[in-house]
């Protein structure tokens, strides 16, 4: 039977005093949060679109799919107030909320494009117009407030919509058999099954599933039905003429149950892996299980990057065929990183196996935190891999998915951290802080200590409740880790016991028994296979869970001209700048003062230092150019 081995501690139970991620989480919440928010206060932006005072010829006319951008942001700032007293957050989202409830319709329609700009034509372009993809994310927001702060005002009016988004997708509606162009209701739909038990709530999430990829292909039918080509439709004028690359695109080209290769837009792909894993464990279906385990498989030994990011045609900001993953004119959209997140926590909790959390951390450290400065306040929405120094944060997007995403999901770090079952308190990702655990035999509190991601050393401690406690303590071994060193109160763990990827330590604990982990953090090289062109001939370096790369504001030549031998020593310095190291070794670089374009003899080569710094950190320097793949010298 398919169940969920393990879930999610609510953050309440989590505390965060890490010295890498707490300032992360603060600076997210004290000056992220309030820049997204003044951007879309400015006039006529998202803000202004909710006051439906809109009408025809006046300028800023609103965007199919801005309250999916209030809705991020509020579910963003309901995750900072679960843990932490800000009573301006607090007003601020109270407000949104009001804005909300104020251009809800009288049935409890949501959306002020189809209301003040396309009026009479809701539901009717659910391929490319966005509906059910903003009403998914105003109903994770619904959740995520009511959770944090137990106010009730937004739970009520997602509610009353996803009571009209059942009807109407009923199976006797008018829009049976239909489904969202961009995938994201289906895992809202979940969520709201869970908070308020209503089962109505997953049956609708199971036929937006199951009625995906049926023939007739709904969206067809819907087109014809409609007599226009869509929203995107002349955005994309050869629709008609690829029908099978465009049903791929939005993964509508066969049942989702059927499916076996990531194809299209990598973000509707990645929401849609996640739900179809929920309604797994849900309905106890193992054809879906078992379907995502072999798109799980597709993506992460084809077509993911070595950053964690997803996605390498911008044309689509989706997947292109096996091992094409180009590094300057790739995408990896910030958006799929974090969907890539999501999913692999869904796949760990319902499996008990950490090889998803491997490739949900190096996802979180690279391909995640790459997408905002600093500073946090500038942003990527893609994420190459190689630059010419061209490539630079922006301030805001007029597609802006990715800005509150990122806020969103740092504000709800403290969910992927922990995990427990029945028995067991599970650690995936280690960061300093406090977690409390509700286990069968009572309550237990576990401490964190550790400076992850600059050292891969950690110390558990223990306090049951009842000053004893017999359970499992599973932490997660990387699969990176080569030399694994474990104590428990100062006696050596000779042969630890390592389960689905954990080490897993069962006994009675007392008060204030320790664990000390040694995870033997290293620098390694790491080949890409050999049919990935953008890294032939090419290294990356990694320590930890953090990919390494070369910014030419450390050098005194293009970064592309730089070459490293594989048996050189790479020394890791600790670096405040980033909280993490930064790496030098000795390399060569190409001789560029030849004046000849072309020559019958190769470049001389000289000396060089090289430094390598975190991927996530780059472009906060200045304009430079960037590489993570760095030529390989035999």
């Amino acid at each position: 039977m398919i169940t969920y081995l393990r879930h999610p501690l609510p953050l309440t139970a989590v505390t965060i005093d890490d010295r890498f991620w707490a300032p992360r989480r603060e600076l997210v919440r004290t000056r992220t949060l309030r820049h997204q928010e003044d951007q879309m206060r400015r006039p006529g932006q998202q803000f202004d679109a909710l006051t439906l005072t809109w009408r025809p010829g006046d300028p800023d006319e609103p965007h199919i799919f801005w309250e999916s951008d209030v809705a991020k942001w509020i579910e963003a700032a309901s995750y900072c107030l679960a843990t932490t007293d800000d009573p301006e957050l607090d007003q601020a989202v109270d407000q949104a909320i009001e804005l909300l409830a104020g251009a809800q319709q009288d049935d409890g329609y949501l959306n002020a494009y189809f209301t003040v700009v396309k009026p009479g034509q809701r539901f009717t372009d659910l391929r490319d117009a966005h509906e059910l993809y903003c009403a998914g994310h105003l109903i994770e927001a619904g959740v995520a407030h009511f959770e944090a702060t137990g106010k009730t005002r937004l739970l009520d009016i997602v509610r009353r919509y996803a009571d009209l988004i059942d009807t109407v997708f009923s199976a006797d509606g008018p829009c049976a058999g239909g489904y969202c162009g961009h995938q994201e209701i289906e895992l809202a739909l979940v969520k709201l099954y869970r908070v308020t038990g209503e089962p109505r709530y997953l049956d609708l999430s199971r036929r937006l599933i199951d009625w995906r990829g049926q023939r007739p292909f709904y969206f067809e039918i819907e087109m014809e039905r409609r007599g226009t080509p869509g929203y995107f439709g002349t955005t994309l004028p050869r629709r008609p003429e690829e029908l099978r690359r465009f049903r791929e695109y939005n993964q509508s080209h066969q049942p989702a149950a059927d499916q076996a290769e990531a194809v299209g837009h990598s973000v509707r792909a990645l929401y849609m892996y996640s739900a179809m894993t929920d309604l797994a464990g849900e309905y106890d279906d193992d054809r879906l299980l078992q379907a995502v385990r072999r798109l799980w498989t597709n993506l992460t030994t084809k077509k993911l990057y070595v950053t964690g990011g997803v996605g390498s045609v911008p044309g689509i900001e989706g997947f292109g065929p096996e091992y094409h993953l180009p590094d300057a004119h790739g995408y990896a959209e910030t958006c799929a990183s974090i969907g890539l997140v999501q999913w692999a926590q869904r796949l760990s909790n319902l499996t008990g196996q950490a090889h998803y959390v491997d490739v949900l951390e190096r996802a979180l450290y690279n391909g995640v935190l790459s997408g905002a400065s600093a500073d946090g306040t500038h942003y990527f929405y893609g994420n190459p891999l190689a630059s010419d120094g061209t490539v630079a944060r922006q301030e805001w997007f007029g597609c802006a998915c990715c800005p509150p995403n990122l806020a969103r999901l740092i504000s709800e770090l403290g969910r992927y951290i922990y995990a427990q079952g029945p028995d067991e308190a599970v650690i995936n990702l280690y960061v300093a802080g406090t977690a409390r655990f509700t286990l069968a035999g009572g309550e237990v509190t576990l401490r964190q200590d550790t400076g992850y991601p600059q050292d891969g050393r950690l110390t558990v401690t223990v306090t049951p409740a009842d000053d004893e406690a017999e359970f499992a303590l599973a932490v997660r071994v990387p699969g990176w880790s080569r030399a694994l060193a474990v104590a428990v109160n100062g006696e050596p763990v000779h042969e630890p016991v390592l389960r689905d990827g954990y080490l897993t330590l069962s006994r009675r604990w007392r008060a204030g028994d320790q664990v000390e982990i040694d995870l033997g953090m290293e620098v390694r090289r790491t080949w890409a296979h050999p049919a990935v062109a953008s890294a032939a001939g090419r290294l990356a370096l990694e320590r930890g869970p953090v990919v390494f790369c070369l910014e030419g504001v450390d050098h005194d030549c293009a970064v592309h001209n730089l070459a490293l031998a594989g048996d050189v020593p790479v020394h890791a310095v600790p670096d405040e700048r980033t909280g993490v190291v930064t790496l030098h070794a000795d390399a060569t670089a190409a001789d560029d003062s030849v004046e000849d374009l072309y020559s019958s003899r190769p470049p001389g080569r000289r000396s060089v230092a090289l430094t390598a710094v975190p991927y996530f950190s780059w472009a906060n320097r200045g304009p430079s150019d960037m590489t993570v793949w760095i030529r390989h010298e035999e």
